[in-house]
């Protein structure tokens, strides 16, 4: 009976035994990646691509780290090529873009304020002490034409200068009469009133003064029986018949604004109108703290609906630009030094490029050497693997050198080489020696025991210079050579 429970409890021991590894085996295996799935080298932050870790998580700013993987490209791959896996382009949400070949938009859309055209604006100053005894205008706004009276004036000055006149009629001294005309007219007073003065002999105790030009009262700073002295401002006077706008502009977007350019001008206040205009002058200072510049734009107002310090939108419609690669403006990457792009190469591979960049508009950028027209460039995400590709790359672009060119960094000028008749070993009975320089070869590093001399032209080398004592004379076949030809 023991012989009998001894090997039954072996063969149950052995069961349990196999059962154990078998689930084992089974684990593992379940736990165990796929033989073709990559393995993460490690984990980077998003923002930070120099904080790694060996495991995922999340970075110092909360963010989950992103796995770098082994470099699944080839051997073609340029300096600075960056691959990621296809989750991971999604999950940062990469987008790319083409650039294309075409004009930079100039249309500047901006604002503006309406003001008078100073152009049309006038300003009355008293030229002598006084009193206003009439005042024909009186409030800021009021309409007035040219020649109507404006405000009339009492000063001893113009009664002194007025008697001086007939004085100076009734001595009838020609000097003395032009002089007090003279007078009269240097302290504003119309030429009518001297005539007027001269025929009545009467003295006029206060001078009416009239508007020069027809408009609106923009300034009244009296009223009547105000004393006013010389340099004070009484009145101002704008014309609506025109007005100008001024709008600011970034300087970025100067290039494309000249005077001439044709303006469209629309308000608020009158939605489904707009006025045609133009260009008048681009000031030539830039506000530093703003870094714009002004702009001034006139509009003809007939119907006197524009006014002075009304709100408008205004289409400035500029020169347009040559036609030049264009990629959208948000992909450019300014580093203060230069400025690259990201370019999709192709499906999860992409490289940091630099770039010379001209004109920039409000959508896209001019890029004048580094990416040609159906270029990929990343237009978010793009500073991400900026950093990343940055690190190894050589900032240029990946293209097929052009057909029949030849390496750069190779010097061809000592060698007269039929490339038409050399064969791929480089034969030496399709070689032009010719061409080739023989006091610049050292003989010495030669293995003279390959060369086949028997077919070799010794006639037309220059043995003088050659130097035979860097010459293994030991490793030459003397019986293949030639000397026919030779030395004398």
């Amino acid at each position: 009976m023991a012989n009998f429970v001894r090997p039954l409890g072996f063969i149950l021991l052995g069961g349990i035994a196999g059962a154990g590894a078998a689930y084992w085996l089974a684990s593992e295996t379940a736990t165990a990646p796929a033989s073709g799935e990559k393995k993460p080298l490690y984990w980077v932050s998003p923002m930070d691509a120099s904080f790694r870790s060996d495991k995922p998580g999340k970075s110092p700013m909360g963010m989950d780290l992103v796995p770098v993987y082994e470099d699944g490209g080839s051997a073609d791959d340029s300096p600075g090529t960056v691959r990621i896996a296809p989750n991971i382009v999604n999950n940062l949400g990469v987008r790319t873009d083409e650039a294309v070949k075409g004009q930079l938009p100039s249309n500047i859309i901006t604002v503006g304020y309406v003001q008078y055209n100073e152009d049309e604006l006038y300003h009355l100053h008293p030229r002598v002490e006084g009193w206003i005894e009439k005042l024909y205008v009186k409030a800021e706004g009021d309409p007035v034409e040219k020649g109507k009276p404006v405000y009339t004036l009492y000063s001893p000055t113009l009664v002194n200068a007025q008697e001086e006149l007939l004085l100076a009629l009734d001595r009838k001294n020609p000097r003395l009469i032009r002089a007090a005309e003279e007078r009269l007219s240097s302290l504003n007073v119309s030429d009518r009133l001297i005539r007027t003065l001269r025929q009545t002999r009467d003295v006029q105790r206060t001078i009416t003064f009239y508007a020069p030009a027809s408009g609106v009262i923009d300034v009244l700073n009296v009223r009547e029986g105000a004393f006013v002295k010389p340099g004070d401002k009484v009145v101002s006077i704008g014309s609506l018949d025109e007005v100008w706008v001024i709008g600011e502009v970034f300087e970025s977007q100067l290039w494309a604004i000249s005077a001439g350019d044709p303006v469209e001008m629309t308000l608020d206040y009158m939605p489904g109108r707009s006025w045609m205009g133009s260009v008048d002058y681009v000031y030539p200072e830039i506000n530093l703290e703003t870094r714009t510049a002004q702009v001034r734009m006139r509009f003809d107002n007939a119907d006197g609906m524009l006014q002075p310090g009304m709100f408008a939108s205004v289409d400035i419609q500029g020169d347009p630009s040559e036609r030049r690669t264009l990629v959208p403006r948000e992909s450019v990457i300014r580093t203060g030094q230069t400025d690259r792009v990201v370019l999709a190469l192709e499906e999860g591979a992409f490289k940091s490029v630099n770039v010379t960049t001209g004109r920039v508009g409000d959508k896209y950028a001019e890029v004048l050497e580094g990416v040609v027209p159906g270029d990929r460039v990343v237009v978010s995400a793009q500073f991400l693997i900026d950093s990343e590709s940055s690190k190894t790359s050589d900032f240029r672009r990946m293209s097929p050198p052009p057909a029949g060119a030849m390496d750069p960094g190779m010097n061809h000028s000592g060698h007269a080489m039929d490339a038409g008749k050399a064969d791929a070993k480089g034969s030496p009975e399709t070689m032009n020696h010719e061409g080739m320089d023989q006091n610049q070869m050292d003989h010495g590093k030669m293995d003279q025991s390959q060369m086949n001399s028997s077919q070799m032209d010794h006639g037309e080398m220059d043995q003088g210079e050659m130097d035979h004592g860097k010459m293994d004379h030991g490793k030459m076949n003397q019986g293949e050579m030639d000397h026919d030809g030779g030395a004398s």
